[in-house]
C-alpha cells in the first residue's frame, strides 16, 4: 500500500459530522480498545460525546477511508465546546480556554497504520486552527499507563518521540481524570491522562 495515496480523506465541519456518529463511534471502540486505552465502549456513550463536534461550529473531523471502509479519523474542537473534565485543568491553572484548541482523538485501525497519516492528520488540525486566525494553543491529553502494566505488550510503543516531533510539550501540571469500563471490568474505573501543548505559529 502506498502512503496516503491508498486512501480517501474528506474534512467535515459541524453538523456535516452528524451522518457519521454511529460510524465514527464503532472505530473509536475498536481503536480504544487496544492498549493503552482498554475501552470497553458502547454506542450508547459514544452518540452523546460525539454529539459536541456536531454542535460546535468550528469544529473538524477528518475522515479516512480505504476502499470506502472508514479506517482512520481525527477530530478536534476549541476547547471551550469540550466536556468540563477537560476544560477544568485549564481553568484551575488560570489558562484563558478561548486560546485553546482541542485535539480529540487520532484513530487508525492496525492495517493502516505506519504509512504517514498520524502526522498528516497532525498538519490537517493544525492547518484547520490556525484558519481562524485567534487561537494560541494546540492541545491534546494521553492516557498514563506504567511500564509493567500487565495488558502492555512487548512491541508497544509510546507515542511521545512522535508527538515531540511534531513539537508538542508534555505539560506536568495539565492533567484531568476521566473514568471508563476496560474489557473484562465490572464497572468504570478512573483514569489519568496529561495534557500536552503547542504554541501555534501565525
Amino acid at each position: 500500500m502506498n502512503e496516503s495515496n491508498a486512501f480517501e480523506f474528506q474534512l467535515l465541519r459541524g453538523e456535516e459530522i452528524a451522518p457519521l456518529i454511529d460510524e465514527l463511534g464503532s472505530l473509536r471502540i475498536a481503536v480504544f480498545r487496544e492498549f493503552p486505552y482498554l475501552y470497553e465502549g458502547t454506542l450508547a456513550y459514544e452518540r452523546p460525546y460525539l454529539s459536541r463536534y456536531t454542535a460546535s461550529e468550528r469544529s473538524l473531523i477528518v475522515t479516512m477511508r480505504h476502499e470506502g471502509e472508514l479506517v482512520g479519523a481525527t477530530s478536534c474542537l476549541p476547547l471551550v465546546d469540550e466536556m468540563e473534565e477537560f476544560r477544568r485543568p485549564f481553568e484551575k491553572a488560570g489558562l484563558p480556554l478561548e486560546d485553546y484548541f482541542y485535539f480529540g482523538e487520532s484513530i487508525i485501525l492496525a492495517p493502516f497504520r505506519g504509512q504517514g497519516t498520524g502526522g498528516k492528520f497532525f498538519d490537517q488540525r493544525e492547518e484547520h486552527v490556525r484558519s481562524f486566525g485567534d487561537y494560541q494553543y494546540t492541545t491534546f491529553c494521553a492516557v498514563e499507563r506504567p511500564d509493567n502494566h500487565p495488558s502492555r505488550p512487548e512491541d508497544y510503543q509510546p507515542l511521545d518521540s512522535f508527538w515531540k516531533r511534531h513539537d508538542y510539550s508534555r505539560q506536568e501540571n495539565l492533567q484531568c481524570q476521566l473514568s471508563w469500563q476496560e474489557p473484562k471490568s465490572l464497572g468504570e474505573t478512573p483514569h489519568q491522562l496529561t495534557f500536552w501543548t503547542k504554541a501555534i505559529e501565525k
